[in-house]
C-alpha cells in the first residue's frame, strides 16, 4: 500500500483505487441490474436477501467491506457509525418477509455509504471517473 511519508495516510492514488473498488461493491450489491422500461435497479443485496433466515445479514456482511476501507482510510467515527446504521437499518427492515424484499429495492445502504465516503474526501463519482487518465 502507498503511503505518504509525511502523515502515513494513502497516498492520492491509492485513495482512487479504493474508492473505485468500493464503488464497484457499491453497485453490485445494490443497482447493478435495472429492471428494462423502469427507472429500478437493484444489485446482488436485493437477490441475496431472497434466502430466509440468513440472507439480509449475509448482505450486511458483505456491505461492511466498505465501511472496513472507510475506516483505513481516516472516514471520522461519526460517518463510520451513520455508515453501520444504514447497513443495521437494511438488515432489519430487509428481514421482514415480502415487505423487506421490496424495501431492498428502494434502500440503498451501499450507495448511501459510498457518498458519506466521498463527501469526506469532497470527491463525487465524476472525479473517480476524471481521474482514470
Amino acid at each position: 500500500m502507498a503511503f505518504n511519508r509525511t502523515c502515513n495516510q494513502p497516498s492520492d492514488i491509492d485513495r482512487i483505487i479504493r474508492l473505485r473498488r468500493m464503488r464497484g461493491l457499491a453497485r453490485l450489491m445494490d443497482t447493478a441490474l435495472r429492471i428494462p422500461g423502469t427507472r429500478f435497479s437493484f444489485g446482488a443485496d436485493s437477490i441475496i436477501g431472497l434466502v430466509p433466515g440468513v440472507g439480509d445479514f449475509a448482505g450486511a456482511a458483505i456491505s461492511l467491506y466498505i465501511v472496513n476501507e472507510a475506516r483505513k482510510m481516516g472516514v471520522p467515527n461519526d460517518k463510520l457509525l451513520k455508515m453501520l446504521a444504514n447497513i443495521g437499518f437494511d438488515a432489519v427492515a430487509g428481514s421482514m418477509p415480502l415487505v423487506g424484499d421490496l424495501f431492498d429495492v428502494y434502500f440503498k445502504s451501499n450507495r448511501r455509504n459510498l457518498e458519506l465516503v466521498l463527501d469526506h474526501f469532497g470527491l463525487n463519482h465524476a472525479d473517480l471517473d476524471r481521474s482514470r487518465s
